[in-house]
Order: C-alpha cells, then sequence, then structure tokens
C-alpha cells in the first residue's frame, strides 16, 4: 500500500454523508490535544497533511482520507476540549455516537498521552471502541518526553485504566521522532489486505 498516496475526500458533519463503498474503514480518536493530527501526518510520512490546528478542538467534523484507493483513515473530532460551548460538544457527542452505531468502523485507533493517566472522556472513548466489537488498538503518543524508566509502568496504567483486555495492543509511539510508526503502519496494511 502506497501511503504517500492519500487523498481527502470529504468531511463530514453527519452519518449520511459518509463514505459507503465498501473500503475498509480506519477511525483515529483522540483527545484534543493529544497529537492526533500529528500521528496521522507521521503515519503518512507528510508534514501537514492532517492539519495540525494551533488551537486544540479544530476537528470538529469527520474528516475522512483515502489511503491508495485501498482505505479510509477516518479522523474523528477530538473530545475533552474545555474552551468550546456546551452546545458543541453535545454536537460532537452526537456524531461520535453516531459514527461508532453504524457500523461504518472496521478498525479502531485511539491515541492517548504517554505522560498521563487516561481522562474520563478516553475511559468512555475505550467503551465505544470495545462496544464496536471491532478491533482496536492504543498508541500512547509523546513516547519522547517520558524517561526510559516511565514508559513500562506507563504503559501498564493506560492498560490498567482503560480496562484494556490483553488483546488490545499498546503501541508506544512518537510522533516527533517516529518511534512505533512500523507497528501501525503494519496494522493499516492489514486492515487494507496489504500485509
Amino acid at each position: 500500500m502506497n501511503l504517500h498516496n492519500a487523498e481527502f475526500v470529504i468531511s463530514s458533519t453527519a452519518i449520511a454523508d459518509c463514505p459507503r463503498d465498501g473500503l475498509p474503514q480506519v477511525a483515529f480518536a483522540g483527545k484534543s490535544n493529544v497529537g492526533k493530527s500529528s500521528v496521522i501526518n507521521r503515519v503518512l510520512q507528510r508534514k501537514n497533511f492532517a492539519r495540525v490546528g494551533e488551537a486544540p478542538g479544530k476537528t470538529t467534523h469527520i474528516n475522512y482520507f483515502r489511503i491508495d484507493k485501498k482505505l479510509y483513515l477516518v479522523d474523528l473530532p477530538g473530545y475533552g476540549y474545555a474552551k468550546v460551548s456546551k452546545a458543541e460538544k453535545d454536537r460532537w457527542g452526537k456524531l461520535m455516537e453516531a459514527y461508532f452505531a453504524s457500523g461504518l468502523i472496521d478498525y479502531g485507533v485511539m491515541i492517548v498521552d504517554a505522560r498521563h493517566k487516561p481522562t474520563a472522556n478516553d475511559m468512555t472513548m475505550a467503551e465505544w471502541f470495545k462496544n464496536s466489537g471491532k478491533p482496536f488498538v492504543i498508541v500512547a503518543n509523546k513516547l519522547d518526553k517520558l524517561r526510559k524508566r516511565d514508559i513500562a509502568p506507563n504503559l501498564a496504567l493506560i492498560r490498567q485504566t482503560l480496562e484494556l483486555p490483553e488483546s488490545v495492543e499498546i503501541i508506544a509511539f512518537s510522533a516527533e521522532k517516529g518511534e512505533g510508526r512500523d507497528a501501525l503502519v503494519g496494522i493499516l496494511q492489514s486492515v487494507a489486505g496489504d500485509a
């Protein structure tokens, strides 16, 4: 699969607008300031493909990127950012719930901050992924900001807090340095049937 062959398809505010052409959909979700766009850009080896917002909470739609005409990388709205209105938060929540209920998701990538215990919002998102019945992986981003000795205990705390079954892999990731990229690319290739 040629990850450079990536194109933006649609920015959807309603589930009815989401593509349903049979290509697998890999949903990326994460808190507003966790570096979701940076992870996507690192995976695709593109600088500003997924826009990196100056202010967190800028992804308020479901953004679809088609990769090599083999799968969709689905960028879900960031959650948990304080400086948006309650009405906006509710709209995001309904959009996310509708997406998870739609059955469109084939694989999930949930991004958390490797440095911190997951938040209540992270726990809710993990439940959505678990309840979808689809496989998913946790990407613990910002690895470069951790001391070596803190990595294993932090990853254990993430697994425990999110109550993850052993079958859910946690990838220690650095969007900054590229650590963990190969593991995530491998997953995308297998979802695309390119393994």
